[in-house]
């Protein structure tokens, strides 16, 4: 049996998802975006990182229904094997269901996912789900954007509904929901990880995803041209906060991110070394280097394999079968 049918039961997570989730909105960004992502792909044998097409930060005021015909023709001529998600306005913004419409109903199958922002509550979510099952039947999921003091409240809540696949923390707008409360340097890469709001916040998120089996992305680093920040910041969301996927806003963060993210080379060997072990006992208990080991720790253990294969990184030739 492969290790996915053994290890992956109920308190196993619902989806894995590529860590890094890169978005941009302008067309020759979108179109530079869509061209980055195939030639990574190429280089990595797998797509290592989605394309976000950001209707809502994106679209000019006033040209809302020119964007969304520009992002659905975007999404139809990516490449086949392309991993396009599409961000649309909010529930409550007057281009939401338009957006919605015009861009699932027509390109929903070559989508990946849809965002939805400023998700306040699981009714929005529930608003969103009947507006993509109307334009849309054979559905998709759903990424909400968690950016008040009131949904992370509700993030469990949230992260509790079937179609949500993945919750992400809106930093910029979570600081400025506390109406000058927390300083501007909340939302830079130092504040973001020091202030005790902000890091409650991200703490809340990435618990309410695992609850649920959901992938929980981090924030943006705004300072995108400080190479050395977003390394610090990719290394801490995915070590010490428990996010297994983060946003990008520019070319540069993307390859960051990946290193970040992956599993070095000792801990690939690792795990493979338990995992081989492991199907040689027919999965029951083992002893490695004088440690125990059973199905609880091999599911960690092929994690990090899965996490290695999705970051492009190489697999020893064994386990590679399993992919």
């Amino acid at each position: 049996m492969h290790p996915r049918d053994i290890l992956l039961g109920a308190q196993a997570a619902a989806s894995m998802l590529p860590v890094c989730d890169h978005y941009s909105g302008v067309e020759s960004r979108m179109r530079k975006s869509l061209q980055l992502q195939a030639e990574m792909s190429e280089e990595f044998s797998t797509c290592v990182f989605d394309v976000t097409l950001d209707c809502e930060d994106g679209a000019p005021v006033g040209g809302e229904t020119e964007h969304a015909a520009l992002v659905t023709e975007l999404a139809l001529s990516a490449p086949p094997g392309a991993r396009v998600g599409v961000r649309v306005h909010p529930v409550d913004h007057p281009a939401f269901a338009a957006d919605v419409a015009q861009i699932a109903g027509k390109a929903g199958a070559r989508l990946s996912h849809i965002m939805i922002p400023k998700v306040e509550s699981v009714d929005d979510v529930a608003l969103a789900e009947k507006a993509l099952l109307s334009a849309h039947p054979a559905g998709l999921p759903l990424h909400v954007l968690i950016e008040s003091p009131a949904a992370v409240q509700r993030a469990f809540d949230i992260a509790a509904h079937p179609r949500v696949q993945s919750l992400s923390f809106g930093l910029m707008d979570f600081v400025s929901a506390h109406a000058g409360a927390i300083p501007a340097e909340g939302m830079g890469i130092n504040g973001q990880f020091s202030h005790p709001l902000v890091l409650r916040a991200k703490l809340e998120i990435a618990s309410a995803a695992h609850a649920f089996g959901k992938v929980p992305s981090h924030c943006v680093v705004t300072e995108f041209n400080d190479t050395e920040a977003m390394r610090m910041a990719a290394g801490r969301a995915a070590r010490e906060f428990g996010y297994t996927r983060m946003w990008s806003i520019h070319p540069s963060q993307i390859r960051p991110i990946l290193a970040a993210f992956a599993p070095d080379e000792a801990q690939i060997e690792t795990a493979a070394a338990i995992l081989l072990a492991a199907a040689q006992a027919d999965w029951a208990p083992i002893s490695f280097a004088n440690a125990l080991h059973d199905r609880a720790s091999y599911r960690h253990f092929w994690y990090v394999l899965e996490r290695a294969h999705a970051t492009g990184r190489a697999l020893p030739s064994e386990v590679a079968r399993w992919f």
